[in-house]
């Protein structure tokens, strides 16, 4: 398996985050990318090789341009108004039913262009997010060339990251980046399979009206869990993309490994039946019973079982990093998920 990675990530590095209504340290840290390239080294589990820097154009086949102008500008335009050059985050919102235009202020379009506190935007957040961008459009076109199998490992995550809007620590939307080069490089139907613990919110979004990219996401309930406004199980779609969308959201009191692969086996019937020509997994491990953000009861060794059964679906697959924020196990359940692939 080719293993893609490229430290850039580092450049994301916030002093700290507000999770949840509370200040707090920055979960998403880079010693999570640290730790798993160190368990996939030392497992022997693929050959590790950088991304290739494709053009900023291919962003906006899933981005909205004036988000990525942003994202791209916003820390050197804010500088005038942050000489202490302190992470930025938003001052206010677009207030609920209310639609209104860009606006011009840098501290405006902080809240314009993101949905919550927990992606602060630092003097490094675009190099770091168009890195992971890179590292996950090089895993799709490895995926093209005849690849079985790619794990992109993204840092920032992307998941939560949505056409026009960033939030829980996500900026560029990894996974659905990959889909769509995917599709426009011939490939007619996508599987996107997201297991993070948390709704993936911005992949549904990109996709919720299309047909050519089926979105399956097994996720903490959104009656308790972040990003609490989307991932319920009557959200099927809209358009010509109804019935492309399958949620299976899970109280974690009950979420207990059985359970959780009840939902996978569902899920899995899904695909099967949509008959997808590639699989794109948004891989997070938050599901894992000791994560300090989630709140699912898988072990380790579920994890071994969760590559296992993924392999079986013999698709070629694309594995794209998202969440997990236990750093001890994060990568050994990582490597656990490659290795039982490659089983």
């Amino acid at each position: 398996m080719k293993i893609i990675y490229r430290p850039d990530h580092y450049r994301q590095n916030p002093k700290g985050v507000f999770w949840q209504g509370q200040l707090d340290h920055y979960h998403e840290s880079p010693v999570r990318a640290e730790n798993i390239l160190r368990d996939i080294e030392q497992r022997g589990l693929g050959e590790i090789i950088e991304p290739q820097l494709f053009e900023q154009a291919l962003l906006e086949r899933v981005h909205r341009e004036d988000y990525l102008r942003f994202l791209r500008t916003v820390w050197q335009r804010a500088k005038p108004e942050n000489p202490e050059g302190k992470d930025l985050f938003p001052a206010c919102y677009v207030p609920r039913g209310q639609s209104a235009p860009p606006p011009e202020a840098v501290t405006a379009q902080l809240g314009y262009y993101s949905f919550d506190l927990s992606a602060p935007i630092t003097e490094g957040t675009w190099d770091a997010a168009y890195a992971s961008a890179n590292v996950a459009l090089t895993g799709q076109q490895l995926l093209m060339a005849g690849e079985r199998a790619v794990f992109s490992l993204c840092r920032p995550p992307g998941h939560h990251a949505g056409i026009s809007y960033c939030g829980g620590f996500c900026f560029l939307n990894n996974a659905a980046l990959a889909a769509q080069a995917l599709r426009d490089n011939g490939v007619s139907r996508v599987a996107l399979l997201d297991v993070d613990f948390h709704h993936g919110n911005g992949t549904q979004d990109i996709f919720y009206q299309r047909s050519d990219v089926l979105f399956l996401s097994i996720h903490g309930h959104p009656d308790c869990h972040y990003p609490f406004f989307s991932g319920h199980r009557d959200e099927r779609g809209a358009g010509e993309g109804h019935g492309f969308t399958y949620n299976y959201p899970l109280y974690a009191s009950g979420s207990r490994g059985e359970l959780w692969f009840e939902a996978l086996d569902s899920a899995f019937g899904e695909i099967k039946r949509f008959k997808p020509e590639v699989l794109v997994v948004s891989l997070g491990v938050d599901t894992y019973k000791n994560d300090p953000v989630s709140g699912f009861e898988l072990s380790t060794e579920d994890y071994l079982v969760i590559g296992q059964k993924l392999s079986a679906l013999a698709l070629p697959t694309l594995f794209v990093m998202e969440g997990g924020y236990n750093v001890e196990a994060i990568g050994e359940n990582v490597g656990n998920v490659l290795a039982g692939f490659s089983l």
